[in-house]
């Protein structure tokens, strides 16, 4: 509803260029810099981020083909059933049901609400500085909701214009709302542990 309240039909229309290719080389690079960036300038998020990069790496170098499909099959879903498990088995209803609880979800819902608000409003001022125009759609992608906002943000294309592939373009601003949490986080961090 927010993307549809923000977009008018035509701008939800618009049809994005063909992305151009990344070579290998950029692909390797960008783990390996942002990393350093991460590390240089905020050392509490280069924990959190190495693990991105790394697994990022591991699939773009192409030399660890076995661990990296193990890594991206096998492995993430052992992880999944144990972090749930353990996460479950703390969630008791008298510690969770409390007002303050609420309150973060009640928080993280706004914070979505925004952050798409946000991406929608951002790609139509982009649109008014540019000449290769921007789907504003894919603005509100930008939430680290990775890949479920830009699912959306492509469903939402297509039911405008059916041949309107919107996902890759969306993807961008995904794992860039992915960076940026995880930024924020150790931001937090590194104020939190400093009390």
């Amino acid at each position: 509803p927010i993307m549809k309240a923000l977009t008018t039909e035509t701008e939800r229309k618009i049809r994005m260029v063909q992305l151009r290719t990344v070579s290998k080389r950029e692909k390797i690079l960008f783990p390996v810099v942002l990393l350093l960036l991460v590390a240089l300038l905020l050392p509490d998020a280069a924990p959190l981020l190495g693990m991105f990069c790394f697994g990022n790496l591991m699939r773009e170098s192409g030399v660890v083909e076995r661990l990296s499909d193990t890594v991206q099959n096998g492995l993430i879903n052992i992880v999944t059933i144990f972090l749930g498990l353990s996460v479950g088995a703390k969630l008791v209803a008298d510690k969770f049901l409390q007002p303050q609880t609420l309150g973060i979800l009640l928080l993280g819902v706004v914070a979505f609400g925004i952050g798409t608000a946000a991406g929608v409003l951002m790609a139509k001022l982009l649109n008014l500085c540019s000449k290769n125009k921007i789907n504003p759609l894919i603005g509100s992608a930008g939430v680290s909701a990775v890949p479920m906002a830009a699912r959306v943000s492509n469903k939402v294309g297509l039911a405008s214009d059916p041949q309107n592939f919107l996902l890759m373009h969306a993807m961008g601003p995904n794992v860039a709302g992915v960076i940026g949490s995880a930024i924020a986080a150790g931001v937090m961090l590194k104020y939190v542990l400093a009390m």
